[in-house]
């Protein structure tokens, strides 16, 4: 055999493998390395699992219920390296029904996948769809899988993330001390089995120094929804935290001009900002309909007020009165629309414009980290080509995507996963 256990000591299990290399290519004696690799890995995982069988067949106690030994029954895991068949134990209560294996329970067994294969597969599904994963995992790592075993495990390890709701993450280091924290949400647009086009909805919650550096972000997500109730949970909850662990810091809301954002931001934040970008692609639209014909004209129009804008205090009003009785050269529909576009924001949003107060005191104009996490999280992974999706299935991936994106909280999850899995005496 390639593999073959040789030892197994108190604290160590000694393997020993061949490696053909009689013949072939450098690849070909590589995939040849990886095979005996692989059945290595095989037999070393069928010794870590039995590390966690009961070491007698005596009652034991789940949950304060009596469980009594019931057998062994084969069972196959699948593991990074193929999978690996094993008879462990089983435990059925005394009034007969459900059995469970203290191994499965003591591991963290995710259906019949160990924690470190559902964790990589997990990730990388969130990453690309089913296809790619199979063939991800058949190319680099020379196991065939099924796309609805990659789907069925992902979707366990959703229902684990879940489970898992009440974690208190905690925050990386951070080389400096947080003194704001912008909050941000907005919607986009993703396509639904049964509902067609509907908006999923993404939010920001990024801790900034002093000096105006982001030091972190926290992303949130979820697929679309009436009402947005379940989305705006999450984020309530995400903002308490913080807020017990900041409550000097202040809180900023930046958002583009949608009115239900700001009904939100205002609840939450002691200042609001109008995401600056949006602000300057209206006022361009005004400069086009003021200035038709000149383009240098309309370039040095559009540079001074975009400048007055960020850094003179009370400039939105008068760029407002400025655009509705300016009298335009040309009266085309066109031109018309975009004077009536930029007028209708600057008087809905001028108050959200306090853009020299917020450079004073270094937070954050624009809503880029938001819009950001758009593509990021729903863009990039739920929105390819002929992708349409159940709520379910788009929920477990957005939860996924946004562990993975706020650092830290991926391993975090599966390390509060793995400490609560020690849950019998026996």
């Amino acid at each position: 055999m390639p593999a073959s256990v040789v030892a197994r000591k108190p604290k160590t299990i000694v393997l020993q493998i061949e490696v053909p290399i009689e013949s072939g290519n450098m690849l070909d004696l590589e995939d040849g390395l990886q095979r005996a690799l692989n059945e290595a890995g095989q037999l070393g995982t069928k010794e870590l699992l039995e590390l966690f069988e009961p070491p007698n067949k005596d009652p034991i106690v789940v949950n304060q219920q009596k469980w009594s030994y019931k057998g062994k029954v084969l069972k196959r895991y699948e593991t990074m390296y193929g999978c690996v068949p094993m008879e462990r134990s089983v435990y059925q209560g005394g009034r007969g029904g459900v059995t469970l294996a203290p191994l499965d329970l003591r591991t963290g067994i995710v259906g019949s996948a160990t924690p470190k294969f559902a964790k990589t597969l997990a990730w990388k599904y969130s990453q690309m769809p089913a296809p790619a994963v199979k063939e991800d995992f058949a190319t680099n790592h020379q196991r065939t899988l099924s796309n609805s075993y990659i789907k069925h495990l992902s979707d366990r390890v959703g229902a684990l993330i879940e489970d898992q709701n009440d974690i208190e993450y905690d925050l990386p280091l951070l080389p400096e001390p947080v003194e704001t924290i912008a909050i941000g949400l907005d919607g986009t647009c993703m396509l639904l089995c049964e509902h067609g086009w509907r908006e999923a909805m993404c939010g920001t919650l990024s801790l900034y120094s002093a000096n105006g550096d982001r030091l972190h972000t926290i992303y949130t997500a979820s697929s679309p929804e009436y009402g947005k109730q379940s989305f705006m949970g999450k984020l309530d909850e995400e903002i308490a935290k913080l807020k017990r662990l900041y409550p000097q810091a202040t809180y900023v809301g930046v958002a583009d001009g949608a009115k239900e954002n700001w009904c939100y931001l205002t609840k939450h934040t002691s200042a609001q900002i109008l995401d600056f970008y949006h602000a300057s692609e209206y006022l361009a639209g005004a400069a086009k309909a003021l200035f038709p014909d000149s383009k240098a004209r309309r370039k040095v129009w559009l540079e001074d007020r975009l400048h007055n804008l960020k850094h003179t205090c009370g400039a939105a009003r008068k760029i407002l009165k400025e655009i509705e009785s300016a009298e335009l050269p040309k009266k085309t529909t066109a031109l018309i629309e975009k004077r009536y576009k930029a007028v209708t924001y600057f008087t809905n949003n001028h108050h959200l414009m306090k853009y020299q107060e917020a450079l004073e005191h270094n937070w954050p104009i624009g809503s880029g980290v938001t819009e950001a996490a758009c593509k990021t999280l729903v863009k990039q992974r739920l929105c390819s080509s002929g992708m349409r999706w159940k709520l379910a299935g788009a929920e477990v991936l957005l939860e996924t995507r946004s562990l993975i994106h706020s650092k830290g909280r991926w391993e975090q999850l599966w390390s509060n996963v793995m400490s609560g899995k020690v849950l019998l005496d026996c």
